[in-house]
């Protein structure tokens, strides 16, 4: 939760879904894909938040009535899809380097992460060449962040 607050997020003791947005995240490093993992933004280990088998084998956090103690961010991952959710009490809207800074990976311009060769970055299929941690994360977005070599095809649309 120390991550979420340096963020500028205000974590809760459970979920609101008043105001409910995804946008999704894909990240490649010279053309392969990483996983955004399960849980930023979750307090995983919190014995109020349930752990829901994937049908990959990996492991969702959520189904969070109420937690003794602060556990979720308004900002966070569910699963390792790339899906980035808002869910809040109030329309507030979240930028993507408020999730980055969740995440604990650094990003600029020029770097994700240790990478800092290339990079270049879509939202929803068009070229983005501002700043990417003030990207919006909007409802149905599609944010691709490539660094090094990209892959053959860039996702232009949330995938349903």
């Amino acid at each position: 939760m120390a991550l979420a607050r340096q963020a500028g997020l205000v974590p809760e003791v459970n979920e609101h879904l008043e105001y409910h947005v995804h946008s999704h995240l894909d990240v490649f490093i010279d053309g392969k894909k990483i996983r955004i993992p399960a849980g930023i933004g979750i307090d995983v280990h919190g014995s109020d938040v349930h752990r829901f088998p994937m049908p990959d084998g990996s492991v969702a956090y959520g189904g969070i009535t109420k937690c003794r103690d602060v556990c979720i961010s308004p900002l966070h991952t569910h699963d390792d899809t790339g899906i980035l959710h808002t869910e809040t009490s109030t329309p507030s809207p979240n930028r993507l380097g408020q999730f980055f800074i969740e995440w604990g990976v650094r990003l600029t311009r020029t770097c994700v992460g240790p990478y800092c060769k290339n990079v270049q970055v879509w939202v929803n299929g068009k070229r983005y060449r501002g700043d990417p941690r003030k990207i919006l994360l909007a409802n149905l977005t599609e944010i691709v962040i490539t660094v090094g070599t990209p892959p053959k095809s860039i996702p232009a649309k949330f995938p349903r």
